[in-house]
């Protein structure tokens, strides 16, 4: 026959039969109804781990306002901003000197806020009795307040009396820009996770119900043990993409309908469009890389209790990954995120956080084919483990006869 070997399947053919059962079997199943209807307690939790992320942010970028006045003035303003510290502590801002031009020419504060000084969110000039603040927006109505306060306690004003403080609005900081960038980050971290978490589930109870039922062994009597891992898992990460576009529907009208309330994310580096492609891969990837890992617990299990003892290291791993990777967002550039992006069950979580922060695109593509080669090595793998394990007992039942 046309394209099989030795009256078989190849085992790309095969695992795609495979994948096409599995798909339709499951797709048109009551469970999977009921199944989609479950990530509505898990945004409960993800609320909840949306405060611990502010943490991370505090460690990766911390906004500073830069000062850009005379000698005497500077001193002066760091004095107060230590003694009032002492009482207001993170409500008042970071204070970090910026020396002024070499050449004698006129300080651009707009300027500076695009220069190398990246944790500057916010530059005060002109003097105590009339200071200027210089940054966004949002940062300029945030700290106008507070440095009055500072520029009244640093000149020692009679009578209390603050200074009015001029304002002049530039767009996002790199500070801003870097913090907001984060909180995509991490987002895109959480539910990247969160959907992993829900649906590699599948894999794994699938395999052990064929095993119940033997199924598994008659498919893999017929055609490739590989062919039937490969065609398991691609059709688990169809029926995945499938629940991920229902939700995103709900998901969808929900931001259309309340759309300020989720205006807090920056574009990431590489941009919208560029950055939802790759979450697709990583998404698929990350699944790809648990579900082998189910598969072959799977094949080590016999009955539901031992799914659920196999299923804990597993299911820890998960956590172990992802609290690796965003560990790893607020050290880029360093050995432990070079580490997280090498082992390859964490790294389509790294790396879907450096599309968020950096613009190059060159290292997905080596990112993406390493997590593709651990894919097919842990398939192997795993079918490997599951002839020696399962498919043994005939051969040995045999001899034990004679």
């Amino acid at each position: 026959m046309n394209g099989m070997t030795g009256g078989r399947l190849s085992t790309l053919q095969a695992a795609f039969v495979v994948a096409r059962r599995d798909f339709t079997a499951i797709l048109f199943s009551r469970s999977f109804i009921f199944f989609l209807i479950g990530p509505l307690f898990p945004l409960l939790v993800a609320g909840m781990a949306g405060g611990i992320g502010k943490s991370v942010e505090m460690r990766t970028v911390r906004p500073v306002l830069g000062v850009a006045m005379s000698p005497a003035d500077t001193a002066a303003l760091q004095t107060a901003r230590e003694e009032l510290g002492r009482y207001a502590g993170n409500a008042l801002p970071r204070l970090v000197v910026i020396d002024p031009p070499a050449d004698g020419q006129d300080f651009d504060a707009a300027a500076a806020l695009k220069g190398p000084n990246a944790n500057l969110a916010a530059i005060a000039t002109g003097t105590l009795e009339a200071p200027v603040l210089t940054g966004p927006p949002q940062r300029v109505a945030e700290w106008k307040g507070p440095l009055a306060l500072l520029a009244a306690r640093g000149a020692d004003m009679a009578e209390r009396r603050y200074p009015e403080v001029q304002t002049r609005a530039t767009q996002t900081s790199k500070a801003d820009q870097g913090m907001t960038r984060v909180l995509t980050a991490q987002g895109g971290q959480l539910m990247l996770f969160l959907l992993t978490m829900m649906l590699a589930g599948m894999v794994l109870s699938n395999l052990v119900e064929e095993k119940g039922n033997k199924i598994i062994e008659i498919l893999a009597a017929a055609i490739p043990m590989d062919a039937v891992f490969l065609g398991k898992l691609f059709a688990m990460l169809a029926i995945s993409f499938v629940a991920i576009a229902c939700w995103s529907v709900v998901g969808g009208g929900i931001v259309l309908a309340n759309p300020a309330r989720f205006g807090g994310m920056a574009a990431p580096a590489v941009g919208w469009p560029v950055f939802l492609l790759l979450g697709v891969a990583y998404f698929a990837m990350a699944y790809l890389l648990i579900g082998s890992v189910f598969l072959a617990i799977g094949s080590m299990a016999t009955t539901v209790r031992d799914v659920q003892a196999l299923s804990m290291p597993a299911t820890m791993l998960q956590l172990v990954v992802f609290f690796l990777a965003s560990f790893a967002i607020g050290r880029p550039g360093t050995t432990i995120e070079l580490g997280v992006i090498i082992f390859p069950f964490s790294s389509p979580f790294a790396m879907l956080a450096r599309a968020a922060q950096d613009p190059a695109l060159w290292p997905h593509t080596a990112a993406l084919a390493w997590q593709a080669l651990c894919v097919l090595l842990l398939v192997r793998a795993g079918a490997s483990l599951f002839k020696r394990r399962v498919m043994k007992s005939g051969p040995a039942q045999g001899r034990k006869r004679r």
